[in-house]
Formats: C-alpha cells, sequence, structure tokens
C-alpha cells in the first residue's frame, strides 16, 4: 500500500455526525489515513451534530451552506420524493457533489461516508448506491467504509491507497456491530440513530409544498419559518406564523424583518406572537387585506385567555408603526380548515 511510504492518502467524507459517521473515519484513520469531514447547511437539516462529532473526534470539519442549489434540485428530483418531500437519493447525490468539487482542488485523494448497505430502505440499497455515485460525477471515488466488502472495489482500493481487508461489510439495520466497533474506538457520546431530515417530516412537507405551490416567490428565511408555530393561509398571498410557545415567539421574532413584515399581538395578555411574512408589502388598503389583518388579529385573540367572541385589543406593528385595533377572538375550530 502507499500508506507504507511517505505520500500522505486524505480523505474527505460527508459528515451527519452520527456513529457511523464517526466510525467511517476512525476506520480510515487507523489505517493511516489523514480524514476530515464536509457538512452540509440548509433549513431542513442542522449542522450540530457535525460540529459536535468534530469537536469530540478531532476530526477537522468543513461547513458549506448549499440552500440555494438544494431548493432548485428539490423542485424536481429526479428520483422523485419518498413518503413526504424527501429526495433522498437525489439529495445525497448532490451532497457526493458538491463534496467532490470541493475535494479535488483542496488536495483529498476520495470521498467517503457511514452509509451502511441495507439501512435505510430508501437511499441505503446497492442500486440506491449506485444511482447516487452515478449523478454525482465522481463514480469509483466513493467508499463506505463500513460495508465496502459488500460492494464492488473502489479505484482507492485498486490502486493500494486503502486496504480493503481493513474495511467492513456491515448490513441492515442492526447497530450491534457499530456498538461494538465504538467500544473498540473509546467512542462513548454519540446521538440515536435517527434521520434529522425535516423533510421526512409530513406536517414540515406539507407547508413546505403549500411555500412551493402557492407562492410565486420566498426566500431562505421562509424556509427556516417552516419549523415554528402553527401556519395559516388566509388566502394566495397572505399566511400566518402563529407562535406557540414563548420559545416560538422568541424565534418567530428573530425572522421578524420590520421593514417586510406585519407583526401581530394581544396588547396586554400573554398569547402568540402573529407574524405576517412580508405582509407590509403585500397589502394596501384594500377591503380583503384590512379583512385579513382583522382576521389574523382574530386568531391571535383566540389563543389568549380571552373568552371566544368577546372584543379584544390586539397591537399591529408594520414598517415600524404601531396601531391598535379591536377584533372578537376567534374560537380555533372555526379556523381549522385554513391550518397547512
Amino acid at each position: 500500500m502507499n500508506n507504507n511510504n511517505k505520500i500522505k492518502i486524505r480523505a474527505l467524507g460527508l459528515s451527519s455526525g452520527g456513529l457511523d459517521s464517526i466510525l467511517s473515519a476512525l476506520l480510515l484513520q487507523k489505517q493511516g489515513i489523514e480524514v476530515a469531514w464536509i457538512t452540509f447547511k440548509t433549513p431542513f437539516f442542522s449542522t450540530d451534530s457535525s460540529i459536535k462529532a468534530s469537536k469530540q473526534t478531532g476530526i477537522p470539519l468543513i461547513i458549506k451552506d448549499i440552500t440555494e442549489i438544494y431548493m432548485e434540485m428539490l423542485k424536481f428530483p429526479p428520483a422523485g420524493y419518498g413518503k413526504n418531500m424527501n429526495p433522498c437519493m437525489d439529495c445525497h447525490a448532490l451532497m457526493f457533489n458538491q463534496a467532490g468539487l470541493f475535494m479535488r482542488p483542496n488536495g483529498y485523494d476520495f470521498l467517503f461516508s457511514g452509509e451502511v448497505v441495507g439501512q435505510r430502505p430508501m437511499s441505503q440499497k446497492k442500486n440506491s448506491m449506485n444511482y447516487v455515485e452515478k449523478h454525482s460525477g465522481f463514480k469509483g471515488e466513493i467508499l463506505r467504509p463500513l460495508s465496502a466488502k459488500l460492494l464492488p472495489a473502489t479505484i482507492m482500493e485498486q490502486q493500494g491507497l486503502v486496504d480493503r481487508e481493513k474495511l467492513g461489510s456491515i448490513t441492515g439495520r442492526s447497530r450491534k456491530v457499530q456498538i461494538e466497533m465504538a467500544k473498540e474506538f473509546g467512542v462513548t457520546d454519540y446521538p440515536p440513530p435517527a434521520g434529522g431530515c425535516l423533510l421526512t417530516d409530513p406536517n414540515f412537507s406539507r407547508r413546505l409544498k403549500d411555500l412551493m405551490q402557492v407562492q410565486k416567490s420566498y426566500s431562505k428565511r421562509d424556509l427556516y419559518l417552516l419549523k415554528y408555530g402553527r401556519h395559516l393561509r388566509l388566502d394566495d398571498k397572505i399566511k400566518i406564523v402563529v407562535g406557540k410557545s414563548e420559545g416560538d415567539n422568541n424565534r418567530i421574532e428573530k425572522l421578524y424583518k420590520p421593514d417586510r413584515d406585519i407583526l401581530i399581538r394581544h396588547a396586554f395578555l400573554a398569547g402568540p406572537l402573529v407574524l405576517i411574512p412580508d405582509g407590509a408589502i403585500l397589502t394596501n388598503d384594500s377591503i380583503t387585506e384590512i379583512d385579513n389583518i382583522r382576521q389574523a388579529g382574530s386568531i391571535c385573540a383566540g389563543y389568549t385567555k380571552t373568552e371566544h367572541g368577546e372584543s379584544a385589543k390586539i397591537v399591529v406593528i408594520s414598517r415600524a408603526k404601531q396601531s391598535e385595533i379591536t377584533v372578537y377572538a376567534q374560537d380555533s375550530k372555526t379556523f381549522q380548515n385554513l391550518v397547512i
């Protein structure tokens, strides 16, 4: 193997921050290969676990935001969606493509991941892995160390950059082998085996589908808003986001844009913040739009301690101007048909 001479082999791995990602990197490190991770950020999956894994293991981590290119793929994924808005195969292909484009000019010899054959029904079958490699643009340059012996030998194995005999042959959904490997490597702190992708969540997927189909344009901020509160669509232009808790209110307020949005709250009672994204630039003095603001105020009051049908004073903030309106608190049952 080339590892026995002074040539340093370098590998770049896709990191989810999970146990399989960690073990795949440590397995290559054990062969004397220098490893680093790359992880991708979008509104649909977090980099938190990868950051934690990097700190624990000392393996360098590159973080890249791919929201813009991801959304282009998400509109029309060639392999289609899973049960919800999850384009798993094309998602993996895109990530390997982006990792490969970073790999070549930065001195890495190949890509790797913690994927295990048969672990996930859609994206980790052998034919799925073949699809991903073909559409990534880096066929033959992607190593799956934990299941390598079950897959065709990669270019790296053929050239002796990696010792195939020291790689794994793990298959299926059981985690017994990985847990034993973790003990051998001294890995004790790792997240549970959960996908962590919001695109697999049916509620989130409904909100995203509505955003993509109903609105002609949307921003990255609009995508992050999908994670918080209740979402109700009043018409094809106006949607409201209603906080469910104090934490929700805080997160919604952080995403609030005073020059574009309308923010609504009860004048003196505790309750939700109601955000109308882009409301300040969409609304004017038309009867319909005034009615929409009043309806949003009634919904806001309905989630306070105001008795249903009683009047409530509501604060409306638009373009830094604050006004007060009186509405009647609405019973949540009367607007369930508006919930996305």
